[in-house]
């Protein structure tokens, strides 16, 4: 067993040294140029001043993406949940029925007061 334990442990050495040298060698060809280190988001250009003021809807947008894709991840896994716990696929389509119900009056509020209004 004792011989098995240090097999391991030199593979896992070997590995790890080697995947150190990699990234050290690409490293070393990546960091020639400034420019293509430097982070690029958004169209804006990465060596201009970072103070310039950005779309408040832009932010606003992005924000709604990510709850309505969390809201997404909820309408799939809750009632597969709820239905293996023994509660009833019922009532796990009511959950669900309800969860949309609500997500869609947000909608409606987000709507008509012109968040989503991109003119």
């Amino acid at each position: 067993m004792n011989t098995v334990v240090l097999s391991v442990f030199r593979v896992s050495v070997f590995l790890v040294v080697l995947l150190y040298g990699v990234g050290y060698v690409c490293k070393k060809r990546t960091t020639s140029l400034r420019e293509k280190c430097s982070a690029y988001e958004c169209g804006l250009d990465p060596n201009a001043s970072a103070r310039i003021p950005f779309s408040v809807r832009f932010f606003l947008l992005a924000v709604i993406l990510l709850v309505f894709d969390v809201e997404i991840a909820l309408l799939i896994g809750v009632p597969w949940v709820v239905g293996a716990r023994g509660f009833g696929w019922s009532r796990a389509i009511f959950g669900v029925c309800f969860f949309v119900v609500v997500l869609f009056v947000g909608l409606v509020h987000e709507w008509r007061e012109g968040s989503l209004d991109w003119v």
